[in-house]
């Protein structure tokens, strides 16, 4: 690997003897590693990550675009270091409490779906993405998820000012300059220059300033990149420390994970380095907001229309608790939970929202045509409709939209399950089915 002269002299200055035994690393192939979705997938196989209960090294990369379990939601292919994510909100926010959560720059949607498995289900979480391509797949991603209490956003960070004082944690995973991922991204190896670097770090002070006033008083503010440079780490937020009141949080880990702690410019943070943990390489701090914060008080006209009564008690069977508001947005019937109706209504006429909760059916008259989203819901009731639990080849050619023969005889709406986890939905019509796997979502390659 051809490293730039400049970022080869960065890493003598920050690892003085250790520098060899870094570059060395980069080297070595990256480890292969998996987040599980909880509540989708109990046993995984693997070797635990150290600092994520949900996370798993496996010992060789599998074809992950034919794995139905992928495609179902059941786990998340992320890198380790990345993962640290989890004990800086273990370690920051009581999660019994329902909270607000802003995952600003969430594509493709690692740490949302890391979020929603942390957050209780009192909790709503709102991942933004200010490219529109970028935020239809982080879309995708929330929705094989499959979790209800989330929202996705296509904003740009300045949008969320209006929103003063409205949640309790923000997570800003802040567009970097990639120097973690050099090993795995020949590009980012090429883009890198000290003036990217500081393109990178003043775009991330432009971030942090016009999201800092959506902080609640008292509220956490998460921090991170995939680079070393204490320009784009330690500097922005000793800046932001001198614009605010702030408290960096320090985050007890065990020496054995090889995470190094940072105390610089009176900042604390937490650095991962390859050739120290299993993983790439990666930046966190946890920052408190000490200043006061009104929120501001939205009136606004509701526009998030209740399904009537007879909506909802149709749909009721479909569902495996009462913690959903049913909504009648056209012909779509939507979930959402019941606590956040006032906040999704904000949401709704302040940003740009792309997915609110969980789309459950279509209504064409007195019938109702289940969404793919609520196939993939983890509150979906699955006793309350007939699945066809198909083997590897056929649940490959079900994701790839081919013909398949099953519930010859059998008619009706009916999941296509791959042990036993739901992939998508089929109408049974007794000679063939129609495939109801989203054209855009199916697997392309042979």
């Amino acid at each position: 690997m051809q490293l730039p002269q400049a970022f080869k002299d960065s890493i003598n200055n920050q690892l003085g003897p250790e520098s060899n035994a870094f570059f060395d690393s980069l080297a070595v192939p990256s480890p292969i590693s998996i987040r599980a979705n909880p509540r989708k997938w109990k046993n995984p196989a693997g070797t635990q990550v150290p600092w994520s209960e949900y996370g798993f090294y496996l010992p060789t990369r599998p074809s992950f675009t034919f794995d139905p379990l992928f495609h179902a939601g059941c786990y998340y292919v992320q890198e380790a270091s990345s993962m640290l994510l989890e004990q800086a909100v273990k370690q920051s926010i009581d999660l019994a409490k329902p909270i607000m959560v802003l995952d600003l720059c969430a594509a493709p949607g690692g740490k949302s779906t890391h979020l929603l498995s942390l957050i209780s289900n009192q909790s709503l979480l709102v991942s933004n993405e200010v490219i529109r391509a970028r935020a239809a797949i982080l879309s995708e991603n929330i929705t094989k998820w499959g979790y209800g209490n989330s929202v996705v956003t296509n904003n740009d960070p300045a949008d969320f000012e209006q929103l003063a004082g409205f949640f309790d944690l923000i997570v800003v995973d802040a567009p970097c300059s990639g120097e973690g991922m050099f090993r795995k991204d020949a590009q980012a190896v090429s883009e890198w220059s000290d003036e990217h670097v500081r393109h990178c770090a003043q775009r991330q002070q432009r971030i942090l300033a016009d999201v800092w006033p959506a902080l609640k008083e008292n509220g956490i503010l998460i921090y991170s990149t995939c680079t070393y440079n204490e320009i784009e780490n330690e500097q922005n937020l000793h800046w932001l420390a001198q614009q605010n009141e702030v408290e960096f949080k320090r985050l007890p880990l065990a020496a054995s994970w090889g995470v190094q702690e940072v105390e610089n410019l009176n900042v604390f943070g937490y650095r991962c380095y390859p050739h120290r943990v299993t993983g790439e390489g990666f930046f966190l701090s946890v920052v408190q907001k000490k200043q006061t914060q009104p929120q501001k008080n939205h009136r606004l006209r509701d526009l998030l229309p209740l399904a009537n009564k007879k909506t909802v008690e149709s749909l009721a069977p479909w569902m495996m608790n009462s913690n959903h508001e049913l909504l009648q947005l056209g012909e779509m019937i939507i979930g959402i939970p019941h606590l956040y109706h006032q906040e999704i209504n904000i949401l709704t006429q302040c940003l740009n929202t792309t997915l609110r909760g969980s789309a459950i059916a279509t209504q064409k008259q007195n019938k109702f045509v289940p969404e793919h989203a609520w196939a993939l819901s983890v509150d979906l009731n699955q006793a309350n409709f007939v699945s066809i639990d198909l083997s590897l080849e056929e649940a490959i050619a079900f994701l790839k939209k081919e013909p398949i023969q099953v519930g010859e005889g059998l008619k009706g709406f009916a999941l296509a399950t791959y042990q036993q986890v739901p992939l998508g939905w089929m109408n049974l019509l007794g000679n063939r089915i129609n495939n109801l796997y989203p054209s855009a979502w199916r697997i392309l390659k042979k």
